[in-house]
């Protein structure tokens, strides 16, 4: 069974094979996966690497985490599994009705913050008569 670890406060100019030399001392890297930001091709600071199994896994999070990477703390510990994404929840783009993250933007029923689809001059809830 392999096991899914997440770590972070990566510089920007880490490269997998350098998670994947540095992971190695812990155990078998199965993989890596260096998270990039889709348009630029930029590295967001985080990745995801496969140990072989549980032992290694726990391993390389006792032997890295808070271990200095290119003059940064590494936040290493087990990935959570991925939530489910919904539509609306960060407020602005759901539905009108104000429930959580519902609507109106940041002022209005729901509270929802982000950016409001009512336009510019009429932010939040407010109602122009």
């Amino acid at each position: 069974m392999e096991t899914k670890i997440y770590v972070g406060n990566l510089s920007y100019d880490t490269k997998e094979d350098d998670l994947r030399t540095l992971f190695a001392q812990a155990g078998t890297v199965a993989s890596v996966a260096l998270i990039k930001d889709r348009d630029t091709g930029q590295s967001k600071g985080f990745a995801f690497i496969e140990m072989s199994n549980q032992a290694e896994a726990e391993k390389a999070i006792q032997m890295f985490n808070s271990f200095s990477f290119g003059n940064r703390p590494l936040k290493v510990n087990l990935a959570r599994p991925k939530e489910e994404r919904s539509f609306g929840g960060g407020g602005g783009y759901g539905d009108k009705r104000g429930g959580p993250g519902g609507g109106y933007g940041r002022n209005g029923p729901g509270g929802g913050g982000g950016k409001s689809r009512r336009g510019p001059g009429n932010s939040g809830g407010q109602r122009r008569f």
